[in-house]
């Protein structure tokens, strides 16, 4: 049976989690607007649609991957954990600037995404308790369509897309959104929302619910009234378990992030920052959309710095070269980490050292399965004491606490959307189907002499990222190679 095969056949006992929203969406295909008589192909979009780019979308998709059905389904399943009359108030990402007109590449605000397939800023949504209690309403706020803004800034998607492409029930321009959204707080049990707090640099879509230049206002007041809750809780249970169709995604986005490890492996490199431009450019070329986060590409001693991204030194052959570094595809993420030598062949020390941390590695990730009942503290409790064994296999003498020292960080932390996904979300929770996490242990020895100087200077990280399942682990990146005879393979 095929991994993709096995893939479903042992989620599907998740699959409750995941139960289709009751209520018909507009966007039978080929859509055609309600208010025009063209069809959606003819028109220009803020965002791909499976009309005007059939080779990213299929029939029925709003991203790569997720149909409409499914976000859905995501916003009944908030509405359920809401009271009655309860609302959820989601807020769009700005753009963000480099100085003056010049902006940063757009990053949709992840909660924002995952509930409306929506990736234009300056856009809110509003998800309440359908009154029969079995369902949602959903009300988007989006820019109206505007030739001339758009002849700068590119399409926007407009009113009409927010109704007929996204199905929203009520759409309104973001710029009456001080008007209108009041009265459906004022309406409203309980508001569940994260977005009470004006940001100091006030985006475009805070001056219009805070007023410019000022800190309160009456829509602030009432926001922060006795009835607001925080909705941060309520969608880290909703988006810590993957459906399936989230866990594909992230499959392809390891796939490609993976065979891009193992291409650079291939190459003799001689500067940090040629091998940093050959993993975004093989992120790409594999399918990815955009980098997942800055990645580590860390020579000899910098691999001491765990988030060492500076990039910009030279490469020698007599040492390793740790690389970290994952592409995002679909707005789901992969994480990996490779440590190599950077002449293809590993010296004595620089295989002793991977081996340990390989071993770890490969324990810990033989127990990400539900059946296994373990949490991320478990698993981090587990890999220090293993390491220590590991360690003092190939000549360290540490304590239990001085492990501490040369394997500093956690071993595990939650992965989708975000490289660290749902904050917040306790590290203490049993693992079950459905999660997706990291396995990356990691040793770093600095140039102390407690320790054995052959050792010295040596940082060796291995992650990869892994979806839970009842029975085994699904690793999602398995095409980078993190044997020490298949590495050196690939030069030989």
């Amino acid at each position: 049976m095929s991994m993709r095969r096995t893939l479903w056949h042992n989620i599907t006992s998740a699959r409750q989690l995941f139960q289709p929203s009751t209520k018909p969406l507009r966007n039978p295909l080929p859509r055609q607007y309600n208010t025009l008589s063209v069809n959606a192909a003819e028109l220009a979009f803020g965002q791909p649609v499976h009309e005007t780019h059939p080779h990213l979308l299929e029939p029925g998709e709003l991203t790569p991957g997720i149909t409409a059905q499914e976000y859905a389904d995501r916003r009944t399943r908030l509405a359920a954990k809401l009271p009655d009359k309860g609302i959820a108030i989601v807020a769009a990402s700005d753009i963000q600037f480099r100085t003056g007109s010049v902006f940063y590449e757009f990053h949709q605000d992840p909660d924002f995404l995952y509930l409306t397939g929506f990736n234009e800023p300056e856009a809110l949504a509003v998800i309440g308790k359908d009154p029969t209690g079995t369902d949602h309403t959903f009300h988007l706020f989006v820019r109206e369509k505007d030739p001339k803004a758009e002849i700068w800034d590119g399409a926007r998607s407009g009113t009409h897309a927010a109704r007929d492409v996204f199905n929203a029930d009520e759409t309104d321009d973001i710029s009456r959104v001080k008007k209108i959204l009041p009265d459906l707080v004022g309406e409203a049990s309980q508001v569940f929302t994260d977005i009470t707090t004006p940001d100091a640099n006030q985006s475009a879509l805070q001056r219009l619910l805070y007023g410019q230049g000022r800190k309160t206002t009456e829509f602030v007041e009432m926001i922060k009234s006795s009835k607001i809750n925080r909705l941060r809780p309520v969608m880290n249970d909703l988006r810590a378990f993957k459906s399936p169709a989230e866990i594909e995604v992230m499959r392809k986005a390891g796939r490609a992030s993976g065979r891009a490890h193992t291409e650079a492996m291939k190459h003799a490199w001689t500067k940090e920052k040629q091998l940093d431009a050959y993993l975004r450019y093989r992120f790409a070329a594999n399918g990815c959309d955009t980098l997942a986060f800055e990645p580590v590409v860390a020579g000899g001693k910098n691999a001491l710095g765990i988030h060492y991204v500076r990039n910009d030194d030279v490469l020698q052959d007599d040492e390793s070269v740790l690389v970290d570094g994952g592409g995002k595809y679909g707005g789901y993420i992969s994480d990996i980490t490779r440590t190599w030598p950077v002449s293809g062949k590993f010296s004595d020390a620089q295989r002793d050292l991977y081996q340990a941390v390989l071993n770890v590695q490969r324990s810990l990730v033989s127990l990400c399965r539900g059946s296994a009942k373990v949490s991320l503290d478990k698993l981090h409790s587990i890999a220090e004491e293993q390491m220590r064994n590991e360690l003092r296999h190939i000549g360290f003498e540490l304590s239990a606490k001085e492990v501490e020292i040369l394997f500093p960080h956690h071993v595990s932390h939650y992965i989708g959307m975000d490289v660290h996904d749902t904050v917040g979300y306790s590290r203490k929770v049993i693992l079950q189907e459905g999660h997706c996490i990291t396995i990356e242990p990691g040793v770093y020895v600095p140039d102390d002499e407690r320790w054995p100087k052959h050792f010295r200077n040596m940082g060796v990280r291995i992650e990869d990222s892994v979806s839970i399942q009842e029975d085994s682990p699904f690793v999602l990146t398995t095409e980078a190679v993190k044997e020490v005879v298949d590495i050196e393979a690939l030069r030989s």
